[in-house]
């Protein structure tokens, strides 16, 4: 008697997977909480909020004096500006308490907090001690050899998505921001099943007629790789009632069933008449059109995946990256990987130092009327952490190369894992409830990325096609109108919400009570006493702020915060004392408002990209009566049409 059976049907590849996927689980397992010092190679599972500011200070970079650079302009070697020298030092880890007037100069550690007053550090290396003071050959600007509180990243500000895989990078910006915990996907449990009478594991002697068992390391360790967690069952004998055993284990201990072997239909295969027992739906594919692969068997019990791999380590490990690979990888919660050219365009001119080898960290954006990718610098200086888990690569300039021209073809090399495009590249003015929308997408399974850089920035990357929309507030002066001064014929704005800009300070403070926002923002302006924090430039609320101020520069005007929580939580801390920030920020920092203007966020998309389906799911999502009702709960209404 022929013992030999036949394969009953062989499929094509694609049917396979098309049966193998409607009969299996293919969601995320469930969220649980792990400690920060186990959470590398995990996957978020819900958005992660900064509770800090990073750095939490305004900080000096260098060792020098804390000044009011006003008082050093003019300053050069054969006319030095001599500012007296106050008592205090200012060591790492302690808050002065001295505050530098005009005239007057504090000594600083490199990492000390910048004294109340002062707006720069001047280096020690361009000072000389005096009797009166401290005499200083160079001027410096407003800013320099500062790093300002929340620079890095702002306390309220989303610094890590859900869905977000966890490398070195994201863990050191879970530990800048205090995470000692963090919500991640569940690993999937694999269990894996190696059968044969031949097979021996290795580190026993080598018998005639024996092989080592290698398909259970590779697929343990494959497993590992897609964010899975190996359990090993060992070697099972054929013998049926053995591997039923073996089987009914593997079922209850683990969310997938990996079987090495016994998939043909030889006398001696069992693998394959044991896992025919299985309840609904069974064997879904036995038998696929593939070379190395032909006998791989797909099948499921209640949505768990169970299959047979060949045996041969090749036609194994080919199979189980075409078949099971995504589905351990959709278990564990993260998304496809993708390969990306490593060749971009520098979207701005970037300037070098001569006599140094620079990398620059770039993000990478990609251009479909071009076809090639977009290289945008992302420079917070040497400190940041954001700024080197955001990159997807980096460029070197020479040392002898000064400027890389806009539009340079410039050589990407990519930072630890693979490069995946994105999906719907958003770049412009930071918004929480951007935030919320490009969450939803990511939900939906498109891949978002975003470079805040603020609204005029934005705008013009979207007049350069360089992304499928900016989010921007650009109030135009002629007109009074937000963003619609500013469409042309290659774009399409898209309504957005309104939110709310105003005056915020500490409530009770008697410079701003009883005030109108006009009134305090005139009085403020004029008092030396009273420290505000700006806006970054280019960013449509630094517009409305200068607009305010009729070319007035106030107490902390050179002090910019990059997003509305920056402005609230330098206010909330002391700080300073005002800003122009939006109501809800203020409100859940506890502050108080004057209503100032009811500015427009909307969203402007280059006519050729309209059709993307992340920009149609986009456009949807905004249209959506429910994502409409929660955007109102965060202040943010509907424009009007």
């Amino acid at each position: 008697m022929n013992t030999q059976e036949q394969f009953l049907e062989v499929v094509d590849r694609d049917e396979a997977e098309r049966r193998f996927r409607a009969a299996v689980r293919v969601a995320p397992l469930g969220a649980e909480t792990v400690e920060l010092r186990a959470a590398l190679g995990r996957v978020l599972a819900e958005d992660v909020i900064a509770t800090v500011d990073v750095p939490s200070f305004d900080r000096s970079n260098l060792d020098g004096f804390a000044v009011r650079a006003a008082d050093t302009y003019g300053a050069r070697e054969e006319s030095r500006r001599t500012l007296k020298l106050l008592g205090e030092v200012v060591a790492t880890g302690v808050v002065p308490t001295t505050e530098v007037t005009s005239g007057n100069a504090v000594s600083i550690a490199t990492g000390g907090m910048l004294p109340r007053g002062a707006d720069a550090v001047v280096p020690v290396e361009v000072t000389d001690a005096t009797e009166d003071g401290v005499s200083i050959a160079k001027a410096v600007t407003p800013g320099s050899g500062v790093t300002f509180a929340g620079t890095d990243i702002s306390r309220g500000e989303t610094v890590l998505r859900r869905g977000e895989l966890l490398t070195s990078r994201e863990t050191g910006v879970l530990a800048a921001i205090g995470c000692a915990s963090v919500q991640v996907w569940r690993r999937p449990r694999v269990a894996i099943i190696s059968t044969g009478d031949e097979i021996i594991a290795p580190g026993e002697p080598m018998r005639p007629g024996l092989v080592y068992d290698s398909n259970a390391q590779i697929l343990a360790d494959a497993v590992i790789e897609l964010g899975g967690e190996p359990l090993p069952l060992g070697i099972v004998r054929d013998d049926r009632e053995q591997l039923r055993r073996a089987l009914d284990e593997a079922l209850a201990k683990a969310d997938v069933v990996l079987l090495s072997g016994g998939t043909s239909k030889g006398g001696g295969d069992l693998s394959y008449r044991v896992v025919a027992e299985l309840d609904a739906p069974g064997i879904v594919a036995h038998g696929v059109a593939l070379k190395p692969g032909k006998p791989i068997c797909l099948a499921a019990q209640h949505g768990k995946p169970v299959v047979i791999l060949p045996g041969f380590p090749t036609s194994a490990i080919f199979t189980f990256h075409e078949f099971v690979a995504p589905v351990i990888a959709a278990l564990a919660g993260r998304a496809p990987e993708e390969r990306a050219s490593l060749t971009a365009r520098v979207a701005v001119k970037i300037n070098s130092e001569i006599g140094r080898t620079e990398y620059v960290l770039v993000g990478l954006v990609a251009d479909p009327v071009a076809g090639e990718m977009v290289a945008f610098p992302l420079g917070k200086g040497s400190g940041s952490v954001t700024t080197f888990s955001r990159a997807d690569g980096f460029i070197t300039i020479g040392r002898h190369e000064e400027i890389v021209e806009a539009g340079t073809v410039v050589r990407v090399q990519p930072l630890g894992r693979e490069l995946r495009a994105a999906d719907l590249v958003v770049i412009g003015s930071h918004c929480i409830g951007l935030d919320y929308l490009l969450g939803l997408l990511q939900d939906l399974g498109f891949h978002t990325k975003f470079l805040s850089v603020g609204s005029t920035a934005g705008l013009s990357a979207v007049t350069r096609n360089e992304c499928d929309l900016a989010g921007i507030h650009l109030l135009d002066v002629n007109t009074g109108q937000y963003n619609h001064p500013y469409i042309t014929a290659e774009l399409e704005l898209i309504k957005g919400y309104r939110r709310l800009q105003g005056v915020v300070y500490r409530s009770g403070d008697p410079r701003f009570e009883g005030l109108s926002a006009e009134q305090a923002i005139e009085r403020a302006k004029h008092d030396p006493q009273c420290l505000m924090v700006n806006r970054n430039q280019g960013s449509g609320t630094r517009i409305l702020i200068d607009r305010m101020l009729e070319g007035t520069e106030p107490a902390g005007y050179a002090v910019q915060a990059r997003n509305h929580n920056a402005v609230a939580v330098a206010i909330q801390q002391g700080r300073a004392d005002w800003g122009v920030a939006i109501e809800t920020v203020a409100r859940s920092e506890g502050l108080s408002f004057l209503p100032l203007a009811d500015e427009h966020y909307d969203f402007i998309i280059p006519q050729v990209r309209l059709g993307r389906p992340a920009v149609l799911a986009f456009r949807e999502l905004l249209s959506d009566p429910a994502v409409r009702a929660h955007l109102t709960s965060l202040g943010l209404p509907a424009s009007e049409s």
